[in-house]
């Protein structure tokens, strides 16, 4: 279908991160119109054993399960069983907070992630019960999670560790974007309140089958001895070099399935990528949802401060002009997962990359990959800065220490002449973008830091990897 001589330049390209990466299994598929013109597997999905990286191999897809919860609450509005514009607490009176009103909160907010809540301390207690002994120490994520220890094993558990937690909002209901897991958690708990089906029934019957993902599932074992399914593998920090080595535990929790524990494959997902570009329908006819909901859900609703430019629809990520069209795609990452997905609704291309690393390079491979079929140089950025230099002084403004409850504290220090903020063991230098906002590369991608400042102009919080972190300190630290 394609020229292929775009292929080769591409598949350097890949590699080259994939080796810097040290990522052990990647897989990727295109396809066009819900045709598969190529798809290739580096690397092993099974280091030890040799054992290779295709297009039916099963990987997690982490935050991709996000649109999946999405669909399932928009195909729960077209049978009229719910309103996106009905308050949370119509379906979760239990769900409240120690110092705000709830009231307020729809649906909506928690599909966008405009609820006004921010980052919970949740993730350690809700994966309890899955987590090994010796992982936590390897995770540093979540050796920041110490105000809540008791295993959250219920939606009820999760909503109650919820109402006892110290909260300030970001702002009020959908005028804050910031990623909430949490949120996502308990639009699961919708769902099995309104359909009186566990949330994980629910997708299978209504999704999942009917779009013939043969081989997607939240339990591995429902795939009823299916060989070709990926090791986990971690990174791990040796002082003078970091070793990636086998952690065969999956992480899973039975309150936030609906916010990113699916497993899937490249061309299950490449089938599920094509019935948004079918207005909702399958290749084989089905109707998953119907054409105005498919609009609803790749609706740029508010900026997500993950990338200039970039929007939240309903569980998808809009980029409304990326080279002229309008880009759809999510990404995913948890232990041993990192993924992306993307599609154009007005051309019908689609890919999808999943690896078996967390914080992999998997974004830039799929850049890459845009980018070569457009005779574009695959390390191309659609991104064009508005501010090219700003001086230390004007720098030094956004220097501090910045706090959230779930990935812990970020420093942001000035050094030889740069800002430089430390994220989960790195430094990355921040180049300026535009008032306010700096442009992070971060495994081979461009990230976006957003600094929020009172009326007063005091720079209070920096949104940055879809979350928002308070300011804690500032001033000239080194």
């Amino acid at each position: 279908m394609q020229n292929n001589g775009w292929v080769d330049s591409f598949e350097k390209y890949a590699q080259q991160w994939i080796t810097k990466g040290q990522v052990p299994g990647v897989c990727m598929g295109l396809a066009k119109g819900g045709q598969l013109f190529y798809s290739n597997g580096f690397g092993f999905r099974d280091v030890e054993r040799q054992l290779g990286v295709t297009i039916d191999t099963v990987f997690g897809i982490g935050s991709i399960t996000k649109s999946f919860t999405c669909v399932a609450v928009m195909q729960l509005q077209e049978a009229g069983k719910l309103s996106v514009h009905d308050p949370v607490v119509k379906y979760l009176p239990e769900f409240r907070l120690k110092n705000n009103d709830v009231g307020q909160i729809t649906i909506h907010h928690f599909m966008t992630n405009t609820s006004g809540i921010p980052p919970l301390p949740t993730a350690f207690a809700s994966m309890m019960r899955s987590l090994e002994e010796n992982e936590v120490e390897d995770h540093p994520f979540l050796q920041n999670e110490a105000d809540v220890t008791v295993p959250i094993d219920t939606y009820e558990d999760l909503m109650n560790a919820i109402s006892t937690l110290d909260l300030e909002l970001l702002g009020p209901p959908g005028t804050e974007f910031s990623y909430s897991n949490d949120c996502f958690a308990l639009l699961g708990a919708i769902i099995e309140r309104v359909s009186g089906k566990a949330y994980e029934t629910y997708v299978k019957e209504h999704i999942i089958d009917p779009i013939g993902m043969e081989h997607t599932s939240f339990f591995l074992e429902e795939l009823n001895g299916y060989e070709n399914i990926t090791n986990l593998y971690i990174m791990r920090d040796r002082g003078d070099h970091k070793e990636v080595v086998p952690s065969p535990n999956w992480w899973d929790t039975p309150v936030a399935r609906a916010a990113g524990f699916l497993k899937s494959t490249v061309r299950d997902m490449l089938r599920y990528t094509d019935m948004f570009c079918k207005g909702g329908l399958t290749a084989s006819g089905n109707r998953i949802l119907t054409p105005e909901s498919v609009q609803l859900m790749i609706t740029p609703y508010f900026p997500t401060d993950l990338v200039p430019g970039q929007f939240y629809g309903y569980g998808l990520l809009i980029t409304s002009d990326y080279y002229g069209k309008k880009l759809v795609e999510h990404s995913g990452g948890i232990k041993g997962v990192t993924a992306q997905m993307c599609f154009f609704p007005e051309t019908g291309l689609a890919g999808v990359a999943l690896s078996n690393l967390e914080l992999s390079p998997v974004l830039a491979v799929m850049v890459g990959a845009l980018n070569s079929l457009e005779n574009r140089p695959p390390e191309s950025s659609h991104l064009v800065s508005k501010i090219d230099f700003l001086t230390e002084e004007a720098m030094n403004q956004f220097v501090g220490d910045y706090q959230s409850s779930e990935f812990g504290t970020l420093p942001i220090r000035l050094e030889n002449g740069q800002l430089e903020l430390s994220f989960l063991g790195e430094n990355y230098v921040m180049r300026p973008f535009a008032e306010d906002i700096f442009v992070v590369q971060a495994f081979g991608t461009d990230f976006s830091a957003r600094f929020i400042r009172l009326e007063n102009q005091e720079i209070v919080r920096m949104a940055f990897s879809g979350r928002q972190f308070y300011k804690t300190s500032g001033g000239n630290e080194k």
